[in-house]
């Protein structure tokens, strides 16, 4: 087990996320999509050092929640694609990493709730 969040890969992978949306959306003038974008990104790692530093019980809910953000923030990356917000290009490989992330989330959290049923 990790002895701080910082040594998670998915919270690294997060926070990366979250800076490549910002640097994204630097020039953007629709600022409520860029508002709710920014949010989402941020909440992704947001939520995995917050789950860490409570409960083990408490840890888990926040990955399920960290793992919703990483949806919601696909979801608003498909629609800043349509209304050309951004480029297919530029939203591809983040939306490609929005779901490497999801599943990477998934899997730790079955991870933890298996080590919370053996005690």
């Amino acid at each position: 087990m990790s002895s701080t969040f910082e040594d998670l890969e998915v919270w690294k992978r997060g926070c990366r996320l979250a800076v490549s949306v910002y640097e994204l959306l630097a020039d953007c003038r629709d600022f409520g999509l860029k508002d709710q974008m920014q949010r989402s990104a941020v909440s992704v790692p947001s939520n995995i050092a917050e789950g860490y530093e409570r409960t083990p019980k408490d840890f888990i809910r926040f990955l399920i929640i960290s793992k919703g953000s990483c949806a919601e923030l696909r979801t608003q990356l498909y629609i800043a694609t349509r209304i050309n917000l951004v480029t297919t290009q530029q939203s591809e490989s983040l939306i490609d990493e929005t779901k490497q992330i999801s599943r990477m989330l998934q899997a730790l959290v079955s991870n933890r709730q298996q080590q919370l049923t053996k005690q």
